[in-house]
């Protein structure tokens, strides 16, 4: 009887409304994202890059990745959830707000290189 009673609810109760979508992130400012790129130039800006501490790590393109990927790295280093030091002392280092301008900037692809922006 419990049983038929649960079953006739399931079937016969409204579907409850879904509720409201989050509002999605506010988007950074690619500007000030340029503004921040100077930490970032001296590994990611240079084509085939590597690292060799703690082990050779090749250093991963930056320009054109989406940009929720690019916060979510960036919060992954700045709570050691990824590891590499150099990273988590850079990401510890930002504020959310960096962390948004600088995915906003990155995110429209690939920067110019030194030697095409001047």
């Amino acid at each position: 009887m419990l049983f038929s009673a649960a079953l006739a609810a399931q079937t016969t109760a409204p579907a409850a409304p879904a509720a409201p979508a989050a509002a999605p992130a506010a988007a950074g400012d690619p500007a000030k994202g340029r503004d921040l790129t100077r930490m970032c130039e001296g590994c990611h800006g240079i084509e085939g890059w590597r690292i060799a501490f703690p082990e050779v790590y090749h250093v991963p393109k930056i320009g054109g990745q989406h940009a929720k990927y690019i916060v979510q790295a960036l919060h992954e280093y700045k709570t050691g959830d990824r590891s590499n030091a150099s990273m988590r002392a850079i990401a510890g280092s930002l504020s959310d707000e960096d962390i948004e301008n600088l995915a906003a900037f990155y995110s429209q692809g690939t920067p110019p290189t030194k030697a095409a922006s001047k």
